[in-house]
C-alpha cells in the first residue's frame, strides 16, 4: 500500500507540474549594498609591512605572509623552484619536524598552507583569535629557521614527480602546461619533470636568501584582530627577520612564437595524446599591458586601464554558467560539462585563455565554436541588457570576496601583488558599472584577436575535421611522449 500510494503521489505531482504554465524568467533583483572594509597599514622596524582589515562578526583571523616573488624569478631550467622552496620551508625547522608543525597547527584548529604562483609566494593560516599568538610563533619559526632539509626535499621531489607523471596524461593539465611556454613565454610554476629532478638544496637556500626579504613583504591580517595587536604580534615574532645583501638576478625569457597568425587563421598546436578519450581545447593570447604608468613614489599604481574592460568582456564571453561560451558549447550542444575564459594578470602583461574539454571527435567543432565567439565579441557591440546582467554577476562575485576572512585576505593580497592603491577596493563596483559597451568592444578588437589554439587529445580522431574547419591554419603536431617545453621547438 505504501509503495502504491507513493507512486500515485508521484504521478499526480508530475501531472500538476506539467500543467503549470511556463513563466518568463524573473528580472534581476536590486543589488544589495555592501560596505568595503577599511584597510589599515603600518610597518615594523625591519621594513615588513602590516596590513589589517578588522572584522568582528566571527572570532576568526586569517594571516597571510605575502612575499612578492614567485615563479617569475626562476629560469625554465629551475621551474618549480619558488613553489618547492615554499613547501619545503614548512617541512622542518631547527626546532620542529614536519609532523610537529602539522600537529601543532592542527591543535590550534588551523593548518599552515604554503606555496608560490607566478607572481608571489605565500604562507597562510586561519585560527580563532585566542590562538593567534601561538600560530604566529609557528609561522615565524618556518620563516626564520627553516633548514631546507635534504631528506624532506627528496620526499617532496618524489611526490611531485609522481603527480606530474599522472597530470601530464590529463588533456586539460597538458594543454595548460604547454600553453605556459608556447603562448605566454613563461613556464609552469609547478615545474617540469626535468627541472624538478635537477633542483638542489643549494638552489633552494639561494632562492630563500635572494627573495625572502622582510622589507619587500607584507603580513596581512583579516578578521577579529585590531591593527595595534596585529602590529605588535608581527614585531614580536617576525621582528628578527633580516634582509641580507641583495643579489640582482636577471631572468631571460626565450620566446617560442615565430610569427603572428593571420586574422581568422590561428596557429594550432596539437599535443597528440593517443587514447585520451577527451580533448582539451584552449584559445590562448598573451597581452602586453603598458598601462601601469601612474605610480607614486612607494610604487603604488592605479589599476591598468584595460583591467575593467577586460573583466566585463570576460564575464560576457566566458565568466560563468550564463556566459556565451558555456551557452554555445554546453547548454545548446552538450559538447562539454563547461566552457569558460579567464585572465591571469602580471605586472606588465596578462594571459588570456579559454578552456573547455570535450570528446576527441568534437574537438575541432568546439575550437570552431570558440573562434566564432572570439570573432563575435571582437566585432559586435554587446547588447545593453546582456552587458547589464554580466556587470551584476561581477559585482555579486566581488561582494562575496568579503564574506570570509580567507577570501578577504586573498583580495587584500591582490592589492600588494599588483601594487595598486588600497582605495581601489572601494571603487571597484563603480568602475565596473562605468565600463560601457564601446570600451568592451575596443578592448576585445585590439587585444584578444590573433591568438593561438592549444589542443591536447587524440589527434587521429579529429585530424580531418580540424583541417576542414580551419583550412588556412598552421597546424603543428607534437607527440606527447616527445614534448619538451624547455626546447625552442617544444620537442625533444
Amino acid at each position: 500500500m505504501r509503495n502504491r500510494a507513493a507512486k500515485l503521489l508521484f504521478v499526480i505531482s508530475a501531472l500538476a507540474c506539467h500543467a503549470l504554465p511556463q513563466s518568463a524568467l524573473p528580472e534581476p533583483g536590486t543589488p544589495r549594498p555592501f560596505v568595503v572594509p577599511n584597510l589599515v597599514e603600518s610597518k615594523i622596524a625591519n621594513g615588513l609591512k602590516v596590513a589589517v582589515v578588522q572584522r568582528k562578526n566571527v572570532p576568526l583571523v586569517t594571516v597571510r605572509l605575502l612575499i612578492p616573488t614567485g615563479a617569475k624569478a626562476e629560469t625554465i631550467e629551475k621551474a618549480g623552484l619558488a613553489d618547492l622552496t615554499a613547501a619545503l620551508a614548512a617541512k622542518r625547522t631547527r626546532t620542529r619536524t614536519a609532523d610537529q608543525i602539522a600537529e601543532q597547527m592542527e591543535f590550534l584548529g588551523g593548518a599552515l598552507v604554503s606555496g608560490a604562483d607566478w607572481n608571489s609566494t605565500l604562507f597562510s593560516f586561519t585560527v580563532t583569535n585566542d590562538k593567534l599568538g601561538a600560530a604566529m610563533a609557528i609561522l615565524a619559526d618556518v620563516i626564520l629557521n627553516s633548514t631546507s632539509d635534504a631528506k624532506e626535499l627528496e620526499l617532496l621531489r618524489a611526490t611531485r614527480l609522481d603527480n606530474l607523471a599522472a597530470d601530464l596524461k590529463q588533456p586539460t593539465f597538458l594543454a595548460n602546461f604547454v600553453a605556459s611556454r608556447y603562448a605566454f613565454d613563461e613556464h609552469p610554476p609547478g615545474g617540469t619533470p626535468d627541472s624538478i629532478k635537477n633542483l638542489t638544496r643549494t638552489d633552494i637556500v639561494a632562492f630563500r636568501r635572494q627573495n625572502y626579504l622582510p622589507d619587500s613583504s607584507v603580513a596581512i591580517f583579516t578578521g577579529d584582530v585590531d591593527p595595534v595587536r596585529a602590529k605588535s604580534l608581527t614585531a614580536q615574532y617576525l621582528g628578527a627577520w633580516r634582509s641580507p645583501k641583495r643579489e640582482v638576478v636577471e631572468r631571460n625569457l626565450r620566446t617560442v612564437r615565430s610569427e603572428e597568425p593571420d586574422y581568422g587563421a590561428p596557429r594550432i598546436l596539437v599535443v597528440d595524446l593517443p587514447d585520451s578519450g577527451q580533448s582539451s581545447v584552449s584559445y590562448v593570447k598573451r597581452i602586453n599591458d603598458d598601462g601601469r604608468v601612474r605610480c607614486t613614489s612607494d610604487i603604488r599604481c592605479d589599476s591598468s586601464p584595460i583591467f575593467f574592460p577586460a573583466a566585463v568582456m570576460n564575464s560576457v564571453l566566458g565568466g560563468g554558467y550564463s556566459s556565451r561560451l558555456n551557452q554555445e558549447i554546453r547548454i545548446k550542444r552538450g559538447l562539454s560539462y563547461g566552457a569558460g575564459s579567464s585572465f591571469a594578470w602580471r605586472l606588465s602583461s596578462v594571459n588570456f585563455i579559454t578552456r573547455t574539454q570535450t570528446k576527441d571527435e568534437s574537438a575541432a567543432e568546439v575550437a570552431e565554436l570558440v573562434m566564432n565567439e572570439i570573432n563575435r565579441i571582437s566585432g559586435e557591440t554587446v547588447p545593453a541588457d546582456e552587458l547589464a546582467a554580466r556587470k551584476l554577476v561581477i559585482n555579486g562575485d566581488y561582494s562575496r570576496e568579503f564574506e570570509t576572512t580567507a577570501e578577504l585576505a586573498e583580495t587584500v593580497s591582490a592589492i600588494y601583488v599588483y601594487r595598486v592603491r588600497p582605495a581601489e577596493m572601494t571603487t571597484f563596483v563603480s568602475q565596473i558599472n562605468g565600463t560601457d559597451a564601446a570600451s568592451v568592444l575596443s578592448f576585445a578588437k585590439k587585444q584578444i584577436m590573433n591568438g593561438d589554439f592549444v589542443i591536447a587529445g587524440d589527434f587521429g580522431k579529429f585530424r580531418d575535421d580540424l583541417i576542414k574547419r580551419f583550412p588556412r591554419a598552421k597546424v603543428t603536431v607534437i607527440e606527447s611522449g616527445k614534448l619538451d617545453i624547455s626546447k625552442p621547438g617544444l620537442q625533444k
